[in-house]
């Protein structure tokens, strides 16, 4: 019975959102039945549409599941943004500065870069909650705005194209750029990574004594601490992960699609990335389905939006309404259960 009734929930969420897209349509002067069209036309009606869903796809995987792994210990980590553009940073220095390390080396030298600076950035927000007790959602939020405005003076300064006058570094060598999979299409490996990394993490969490430790945390901390399970140590863990992961996204934006580093690289997956753990119930596999459906509605969106003019924010609307509704339905399931007598 529990198994049918959140089918239904889900199915009810799923009919009200249609719903309301609908009516943001109607309300665009267009045709909702044509709109639709050019939704799915957008999407499957060639190969390049269709392959770019998973393009889009392959930050949000990455930040929702550091997104994720953050919130399973309690770290509200709202700076996958701040730590995107920190691994993009540190990604493209190493790819254009370490010239005598091999191709592929330097490919994986600049991916672990932005791994570990993108969690050394989560870090400060840690060390903060974990030794002062101030709020991460505030440091993580307040450190997104300085490494947005780092990376900026990033590609006005030190690693500004000396040719251009554009601020954006200098294009990467081919030799040091992901491999693109059929070709025209923007698909690369860092799509396949990305898929690793989700059984990775699920395997971490769920068969490792650090993902049970972060898990036991998570649910309750005292609990934890009562029975040996260092808190802080478990916070600074999962928040390090968290960060390598967005800073991961980063690199991978910059070495498979940007193929340089400028500025509003991310296109703000990592906010995104929030509502797509949310989506998951911060579950790997689930980040995995919701990152690929929220790039298939954005990949719709943009191509009803150049056919016909229904603006493409319009999914935006969607996803915040149906998170909401999911949050709303824990709450009254919650609610629910608590007047039920002992």
């Amino acid at each position: 019975m529990n198994r049918k009734s959140k089918i239904v929930e889900i199915a009810g969420i799923g009919l009200i959102a249609a719903a309301v897209w609908t009516v943001l349509i109607m309300l665009s002067d267009a045709s909702p039945a044509e709109a639709y069209a050019m939704f799915f036309k957008g999407i499957f009606g060639n190969l390049n549409g269709f392959m770019e869903v998973f393009v889009k796809a392959t930050p949000l995987i990455f930040t929702g599941l550091g997104c994720a792994v953050a919130f399973r210990t309690g770290f509200f980590n709202i700076g996958a943004e701040g730590q995107f553009y920190i691994g993009a940073l540190a990604s493209a220095w190493a790819a254009l500065t370490w010239t005598g390390v091999p191709g592929v080396l330097r490919i994986l030298c600049a991916i672990l870069m932005g791994f570990v600076f993108g969690g050394l950035w989560a870090l400060i927000a840690a060390m903060f909650k974990a030794k002062l007790g101030i709020s991460e959602i505030i440091v993580t939020i307040m450190l997104n705005y300085i490494a947005i405005n780092f990376l900026g003076i990033a590609v006005r300064t030190f690693l500004m194209d000396p040719a251009g006058s554009i601020p954006q570094s200098p294009k990467l060598d081919p030799s040091v750029t992901l491999y693109r999979f059929l070709k025209p299409t923007r698909l690369h490996a860092g799509f396949i990574i990305a898929v690793l990394m989700v059984f990775l993490v699920w395997f971490i969490l769920e068969k490792t004594t650090v993902g049970y430790e972060i898990k036991v945390v998570g649910f309750n901390k005292r609990a934890a601490a009562c029975n040996g399970i260092s808190v802080v140590r478990n916070i600074i863990i999962s928040a390090f992960l968290s960060g390598g992961l967005a800073g991961i996204a980063g690199a991978v934006e910059v070495m498979g699609v940007q193929r340089k580093l400028l500025e509003g690289i991310s296109g703000e997956c990592g906010y995104t990335a929030v509502l797509i753990a949310l989506l998951a119930s911060n579950h790997p596999l689930g980040v995995l389905f919701a990152a690929i459906g929220f790039a298939a509605l954005e990949v719709g969106a943009n191509s009803m939006q150049r056919q016909m003019g229904v603006p493409s924010a319009i999914v935006n609307i969607l996803v915040g309404l149906i998170v909401l509704l999911i949050l709303g339905r824990e709450l009254f399931n919650r609610k629910r259960k608590g007047e039920k007598p002992c």
